[in-house]
């Protein structure tokens, strides 16, 4: 992943911005192409928060697909390997590629209930984090109502995006 300046993210046409930033949130490149817009940035918290932005003052329907188009935490995509770099990179990271059997099931039981409870991914910002501290946080969160845990999901969300954005745009 090449690490750009800010002056080379603000000079970008709009096409190779949402090329370069498109993956940020997870498979939505319309969150860029909507940032894009507040160029240029005076830093990179503008940045990250014109992406945030973005997200925030979209509709109930957008922001209900970018929750859906997050891969399930040791799930399916990361099984078969169709995680986006970005993704396997923060799920190894939080030691999710190294679960023991039981770990693992314990994560499809979860990732099932949560997803027949609430339609969605659990959605969490696994940086810095480790596999017990994901799996509490997971335990704590399936039994919430939906209206709490669509917020939980948005502000994970945005975390997200702040992290992903930190490592690509130097400060």
């Amino acid at each position: 992943m090449t690490t750009l300046t800010l002056a080379q993210a603000n000079a970008m046409d709009p096409a190779d911005f949402v090329a370069a930033f498109g993956g940020i949130a997870e498979h939505t490149p319309w969150v860029a192409a909507r940032a894009a817009a507040a160029r240029p940035f005076a830093d990179r918290p503008a940045m990250v928060a014109a992406f945030q932005a973005a997200i925030l003052e979209a509709g109930e329907g957008e922001q209900t697909a970018l929750l859906a188009a997050h891969p399930d935490l040791a799930g399916r995509a990361a099984i078969a390997g169709d995680l986006t770099a970005d993704s396997a990179g923060e799920q190894a990271g939080a030691g999710l590629d190294r679960l023991t059997p039981e770990e693992f099931a314990r994560f499809t039981a979860l990732n099932d209930a949560y997803r027949a409870r609430f339609g969605i991914p659990f959605i969490v910002a696994v940086r810095g984090a480790d596999r017990t501290a994901i799996l509490a946080a997971f335990e704590n969160r399936v039994g919430g109502t939906p209206p709490e845990e669509r917020l939980t999901a948005i502000a994970q969300v945005l975390r997200i995006v702040r992290f992903r954005l930190e490592d690509r745009v130097a400060g």
